[in-house]
């Protein structure tokens, strides 16, 4: 995360992270992110990532309101955390937890918003991100350049066209936006009945562009049963990564 010790009165940055969905493609007994991975949760994983940036001025994490599984887990008596009911979509989750931040979020501070399916995000990446949006009047989103042939269907199934994928990009989270023009984006996206599939969707229909920031194609989302085997082996290998020459061997 950029340094905002020195600067008097730079943008504060918040976190919001969507976890009230039911996960009905996974086939499971729970929501996927309170599924186990490597002996924790999904969520718990994916809310230690975050939790690990300095920076964060709070953190607030949109549960079902009949969510049972959540006040179980240690994270959520963490005084950093902070819970909000979800609403029925993403985006109503969303919404719910910048209005929790109102009464402290300024309309210039940076709100970054991420999956919580989405376990395996390196901090670098997210500091790369949040670098590149440094100075940026909306903000920008990470993601990764489409590298599969892309083909469009007809209703039966049937191919009709293939795609130019040069200028197509998957995109991913966190998604970091200026905290006034995403909640103005929202709340209008839910006056109007308006569905957005992401929270860059929402500024790009009030007429924004936002930006893409290239990020690392091992920030997976989960959202299949095999992927949970592939964030498993994910992970594993980041840990790895982290290991300083000599520790294997308890120097």
């Amino acid at each position: 995360m950029p340094d905002q010790s020195s600067a008097a009165g730079a943008p504060k940055f918040w976190v919001v992270v969507p976890a009230a969905g039911i996960g009905t493609r996974m086939g499971a007994d729970k929501p996927k992110q309170y599924l186990s991975l490597l002996g924790q949760t999904v969520l718990e994983h994916t809310l230690q990532r975050l939790l690990s940036l300095a920076g964060i001025e709070g953190l607030v994490v949109a549960i079902h309101p009949f969510d049972d599984l959540w006040p179980a887990l240690p994270l959520a008596q963490d005084p950093r955390i902070e819970s909000v009911d979800g609403g029925h979509e993403r985006c109503d989750s969303v919404l719910n937890g910048l209005r929790q931040l109102a009464p402290r979020a300024h309309k210039l501070d940076w709100v970054l918003v991420h999956d919580a399916a989405r376990p395996c995000v390196r901090a670098e990446t997210i500091h790369t991100l949040c670098e590149a949006l440094r100075e940026h009047l909306v903000g920008g989103i990470l993601g990764v350049p489409v590298s599969d042939t892309l083909k469009r269907l007809d209703e039966h199934y049937g191919i009709q066209a293939t795609l130019d994928r040069r200028a197509l990009w998957y995109a991913q989270t966190p998604q970091m936006f200026r905290y006034g023009l995403l909640r103005q984006a929202l709340e209008e996206a839910a006056a109007n009945k308006r569905a957005v599939t992401d929270e860059a969707s929402a500024l790009e229909a009030l007429g924004y562009c936002p930006r893409m920031v290239e990020g690392s194609r091992d920030n997976i989302k989960i959202t299949r049963p095999e992927d949970l085997a592939l964030a498993a082996m994910i992970l594993s290998r980041q840990q790895g990564e982290a290991l300083q020459p000599g520790e294997e061997n308890g120097r």
